[in-house]
C-alpha cells in the first residue's frame, strides 16, 4: 500500500513508519520543509497546515503513478510538551484543527481519494470519568481537552463527506521510554525517585507502543471499521498500580510521592490530566477481533525497556 503519515517524526509516527516500511509499504511523509530524499526509502510531500497548503499532486500519486491508499494523521502539538499557558493551549487547539482540516480537505479533493483516513484523537475526549468504566458509547466531557478532541474529530468531516472511511484513534498514555508523558517517568524511577502522583487512585488508560502501532494498522487494514476507537489496554490501572509496576520491573524503590498541590504548581492546568482519572476500555477494538500483545502494565513497561 501507499500510505501517507503526518507527524511521522513524532513518538508514535516514527514507530508506525518503521513498521510500515519493514513490511514493504510505501510511506509518504508530510513535512513542513522542502522535501528531500530519505535513506529509509520513504518519500516526502510538503504541507503547511497553518496556511492550509498541501502539494495535492504529489500526495495523490507517487513517482510511479501509484495512488494513495490510506492516510494516518498524527500531527499536532504535544499535550505534555509544555506547561499549559494560554498561548500553548491555543497551539494545541489550532495545530489539531488546522492540520486535520487541511488533510481532510486535501484527500477529499483528490481525483482518486484514499480508502481510509485514520485520524488521531485521545481518551481525553471523555473528560475526567473517575472510576467509571468508559467505552466508545460514552458522551464527550466538558473540560478543555475534551472540547479540543470533539472539534479535532469533527474536522475530518470533508473526508467523510467524500465517502472516505474515517476512524478516530482515541489513544491513551503510550508506554515508551523514548518520549511522551510516560517517557518522563523512566529517568525518575531509574534513579529511585519514582512514586505515586497525587493520591494515586486515579486511573490511567495506557497502551504499549507495540500495541498502539498494531491498532493503527488494524484500523487501516480492516475495511469495515469507522468511527471512534479507544486505543488503550483492556485493563486500566491506577497510578498506584503503575508506580508498583515500574518499581517491580525496574527493581527500584517507589517511596517518593508528589502531592497534588505541587503538581499544580509545576504543571499548572495540565496537572488535571495527571491527577485526573480515565478508566477507558477498548470495547470496539476487542469486538472487531483485535488482540493485544501487552495486556498488563508490567508487560508494557518491560516492552518499553
Amino acid at each position: 500500500m501507499r500510505i501517507a503519515v503526518t507527524g511521522s517524526t513524532g513518538l508514535i509516527g516514527s514507530a508506525l513508519v518503521r513498521s510500515l516500511l519493514g513490511d514493504g509499504h510505501q510511506v509518504v511523509r508530510l513535512v513542513r520543509r522542502t522535501p528531500a530524499p530519505r535513506p529509509d526509502g520513504s518519500t516526502e510531500v510538503r504541507w503547511n497546515p497553518r496556511l492550509r497548503e498541501i502539494d495535492r499532486a504529489a500526495l495523490g500519486k507517487g513517482a510511479d503513478g501509484a495512488p494513495l491508499d490510506a492516510v494516518v494523521h498524527l500531527a499536532g502539538a504535544g499535550i505534555a510538551d509544555h506547561r499549559w499557558t494560554a498561548a500553548y493551549k491555543r497551539e494545541i487547539h489550532e495545530s489539531r484543527l488546522l492540520g486535520t482540516g487541511t488533510i481532510a480537505e486535501a484527500v477529499a479533493g483528490l481525483e482518486q481519494p484514499p480508502k481510509v483516513l485514520v485520524s488521531g484523537s485521545a481518551v481525553g475526549y471523555y473528560g475526567q470519568t473517575g472510576d467509571r468504566i468508559i467505552d466508545e458509547t460514552a458522551p464527550a466531557g466538558g473540560d478543555y481537552l475534551a472540547r479540543v478532541c470533539v472539534e479535532w474529530e469533527q474536522a475530518t468531516a470533508p473526508a467523510e463527506a467524500a465517502g472516505i472511511r474515517v476512524a478516530h484513534a482515541r489513544t491513551g498514555l503510550v508506554v515508551s521510554g523514548d518520549g511522551g508523558a510516560w517517557g518522563r517517568l523512566f529517568p525518575l524511577f531509574r534513579y529511585g525517585l519514582g512514586g505515586r502522583l497525587g493520591n494515586g487512585r486515579q486511573y490511567w488508560s495506557y497502551i504499549s507502543m507495540h500495541d498502539e502501532v498494531a491498532a493503527l494498522r488494524f484500523l487501516v487494514d480492516t475495511e469495515t471499521l469507522s468511527g471512534p476507537f479507544n486505543l488503550c489496554a483492556p485493563d486500566p490501572v491506577t497510578n498506584r498500580e503503575v508506580t508498583a509496576a515500574m518499581g517491580r520491573v525496574m527493581h527500584r524503590p517507589t517511596l517518593a510521592a508528589v502531592p497534588e498541590f505541587a503538581l499544580k504548581l509545576v504543571l499548572g492546568e495540565m496537572a488535571v490530566e495527571v491527577v485526573g482519572s480515565h478508566r477507558t476500555v477498548p470495547a470496539r477494538l476487542l469486538d472487531a477481533g483485535f488482540r493485544f500483545t501487552h495486556t498488563t502494565v508490567d508487560q508494557a513497561v518491560e516492552a518499553a525497556l
